[in-house]
């Protein structure tokens, strides 16, 4: 197998893809993406109250969903670094005063230390070499609260030669090199070598996608 290279990565999304970014995965999944991604918020079970970091926050599609979860009382803060994805976050939230951007780099360390009950990253991490992605778990480790959650929305595991035709011409054809490698890797164990552990399940799409939580378990001394 070919060296993996941080270069053919794809979640870094600019041009005239990322200014129609949510226009796109609408039609590309046939109107399917929007209920996908309500529900999805809707299984993190978020409370009045939460603070949340969204790692990779794009457009803020999803933090618009999460306010409506966590209310006036909570707060996210959307991590971004795309010039095209920032000025939709920023415009989105614009009615709110809870919904933050920051531009910072999820794959090198961050500032946070024990601020969040949730972290939250959506089909981003499949996007980083291996090491990245131990950085950034390791980022959320350090940005949680004691017993907050990591959660994880992404690709499953599973075998790609198994899977249906259009399965496979994706994660191939479409995808970068990365993704098949992600979805071959061993995520729970990755998290629990990180301090995680309880982890919660649920998955999409006949299994190919998960969502992935995982508890911040105290390190022992």
């Amino acid at each position: 197998m070919a060296e993996l290279r941080q270069e053919d990565s794809k979640v870094e999304v600019r041009g005239w893809e990322a200014r129609y970014y949510d226009l796109l995965m609408n039609l590309i999944t046939f109107g399917w993406y929007p209920k996908f991604i309500r529900r999805v918020i809707r299984d993190l079970e978020l409370k009045a109250g939460d603070r949340i970091l969204d790692l990779g926050a794009g457009t803020g599609r999803n933090a618009l969903l999460m306010r409506e979860y966590i209310g006036d009382s909570g707060e996210i803060v959307g991590l971004e670094i795309g010039p095209e994805m920032q000025a939709q976050f920023l415009q989105k939230s614009i009615p709110f005063d809870n919904i933050h951007l920051e531009n910072l780099r999820i794959d090198e360390l961050l500032p946070y230390k024990e601020r969040f009950d949730l972290v939250f990253i959506s089909f981003v991490l499949h996007g980083f070499i291996p090491k990245k992605r131990e950085q950034i778990i390791k980022n959320a480790y350090n940005a949680l609260k004691p017993g907050g959650i990591f959660a994880i929305l992404d690709y499953n595991e599973f075998e790609v030669d198994s899977a249906p035709w259009y399965i496979r011409f994706a994660i191939r054809k479409v995808e970068c090199p990365l993704a098949e490698n992600f979805i071959g890797q061993d995520l729970k164990g990755m998290l629990e070598r990180a301090g995680f552990g309880a982890f919660e399940t649920k998955t999409y799409f006949k299994n190919h996608l998960r969502l992935l939580k995982a508890k911040k378990v105290p390190k022992e001394k």
